[in-house]
Parts: C-alpha cells; structure tokens; sequence
C-alpha cells in the first residue's frame, strides 16, 4: 500500500479546479439553444418535437415568438434538427446554474416594425 501511495504522491491530480480552470468543449456537445428570430417562420414545428415541452410559441407565421424554458429543456436537439431555415442553434453555453428561476425563461421576441414618419404638417 505505502509503495501505491508514493507512487500516486508523484502524479498530477486528474481533476480541474472548477470554476477557475474549465475543461475544453468537446466538439458536437450539446447545450442551450438560441433562435435567430429574423429567419424563424414560425411554422410550430419545435414546439411539437420537444419531448419536455420546453418551447412554447405565440403567434404564427413571421409575428411567431418564441419562450423557451431552460428549466424544462434536456438538451436532445430534436428541435434544432426540425427547423426548415436553421433558426434553432446550439450554443456552447453549457454553465447554466440560476439562483431565480425566472432567469430560466428566455423570450425571443421580434422586433417591432416601425411606424412610418409623417412629414412636417
């Protein structure tokens, strides 16, 4: 046993020192989703894939927005894969520990248009 102990004493730990050293993103993980709202369609299919319904949408068509439920999510991708315009991205944010749980809810909402300027009267 005393010839293991020194023999481990020697090595490098294994593990990291989160949070002050990360380890590397491994290529094709899966993490928290984002929309790009401008080339949603708002054709609904997301939210009938998501297996936790994780994603609810308001509207149709090009005034669809979407609020999306991190809490609820369990990162399968399913939704990203059904998007006819790849609106639905996966992003590398993998740390998602809140202290609110309204943090969690994420809107996509779209920009309003604007209403045209009158000319001076």
């Amino acid at each position: 046993m005393e010839r293991e102990l020194l023999k481990n004493a020697k090595k490098k730990p294994v593990t990291i020192l989160y949070p002050y050293e990360k380890a590397p993103i491994v290529k094709d993980m899966r993490a928290m989703v984002t929309w790009k709202i401008e080339s949603c369609i708002g054709c609904g299919l997301c939210p009938k894939v998501c297996p936790s319904t994780a994603i609810k949408m308001f509207g149709k068509g090009k005034e669809a927005e979407i609020t999306y439920l991190l809490d609820r999510c369990i990162f399968c991708g399913d939704c990203v894969d059904i998007c006819p315009t790849e609106a639905i991205e996966v992003t590398t944010e993998y740390e998602l520990a809140f202290i609110n749980r309204n943090e969690m809810t994420i809107y996509f909402k779209r920009l309003s248009k604007s209403t045209p300027k009158t000319e001076g009267i």
